[in-house]
Formats: C-alpha cells, structure tokens, sequence
C-alpha cells in the first residue's frame, strides 16, 4: 500500500523540459527500432509536448518497453567500498547525472524537430514532366536524336540552377545562425 501512494504521489509532481526531453528522445529511439510509426510518433510527440507531470508520461509511454526515458524505480543496493563504480562516477564520466548528458537530450529532440519539419513533403519541382514533353515534341517533329539532345541539356541547366539556388540558400541560412 505504501508503494501505491509513493507512486501516486510520485506520478503528481509536475515536468520540466528535462523529463519531456528524456522521453521524446526515447519515443525516437522505439520509432527508430519499428515499435511506433511516423504518425504515432508524431501523436505521442504532441503529448509529450502539452504533458504536465510524471504521470501523463507514464501514460504515453505505458506500452513501451524501457527505456522510457522515465526515471526508473530506484533499488537500493548496499555499497560495498572499494567497489568498482563508486557513487558519483557515472556523472564524472557523462552518465545520466552529468549536466551535459541532459544538453544532449534536449540537443537531439531539438534536431529530431528540425529534421522533421525540414522533411515534410512540399510541391514537387516540375522540371522532368517539362523536359519530357519537351523530348517528345522535338524527337516527333526533328528526330529522337535532337530530341534527347534538348533534353538532356535543360535537365543539365535546371540542375546547375538548382544547385546555385540551394547553395545560396545555405549559405545565407549560415550567415543568419545565431552565434556566427
């Protein structure tokens, strides 16, 4: 009974963005493993986002198998001295209690947001549609020769255009990133 109400209580206390950065990250690592697809990731990543304490991520994490990216039950295990791993070397070495372990949670759900907003589908650029029916014209009117000819040289113009515009667009983004 007094494990219940030390859970209860536990699930009550209200999150920050270490937690929910914990558990997006793990939600990317059980969508990575296949245990989620892209939509329920994208659901569960939405609850994470609005969840306010331990218990409403318990809840979105419920029928996963850990890690969670909950705290785990502590087990006190008695110390021995001259133990091999003595209290306090996990954070020396960069484990989970070592502040830059949490830097890198929150880095890797900042990137997870930026490389999905940075794949969502767009229109799709109509260059073959063009230069296909520019072949077919030319290889009806002046011959399958000319014809591939043309076509071959617009799709080599649109590339090299592509290409200029994309590393214009790279390097003013770069030029606009903080700290540059």
């Amino acid at each position: 009974m007094a494990r219940h109400d030390e859970t209860a209580l536990h699930d009550a206390l209200r999150i920050g963005d270490a937690e929910r950065d914990a558990v997006m990250v793990a939600l990317h690592d059980h969508f990575a493993e296949g245990r989620l697809d892209r939509a329920e990731l994208d659901e569960r990543l939405e609850a994470v986002l609005s969840a306010r304490t331990r218990g409403d991520l318990r809840a979105i994490v419920r029928d996963l198998p850990s890690p969670t990216g909950l705290p785990e039950p502590r087990k006190e295990a008695p110390w021995e001295p001259g133990h091999a791993w003595e209290p306090g070397m996990a954070v020396m070495f960069g484990g989970p209690g070592h502040p830059a372990w949490h830097r890198h949670q929150r880095h890797m759900a900042r990137r997870h947001r930026q490389m999905a907003q940075r794949h969502r589908p767009g229109p799709l650029f109509p260059a073959f549609p063009v230069v296909f029916a520019v072949f077919l014209v030319l290889a009806f009117t002046a011959g399958p020769g000319t014809g591939l000819l043309v076509a071959l040289q617009i799709a080599l113009a649109v590339w090299i255009l592509r290409a200029v515009l994309l590393a214009f667009g790279i390097r003013r983004s770069r030029r606009h990133a903080p700290g540059s």
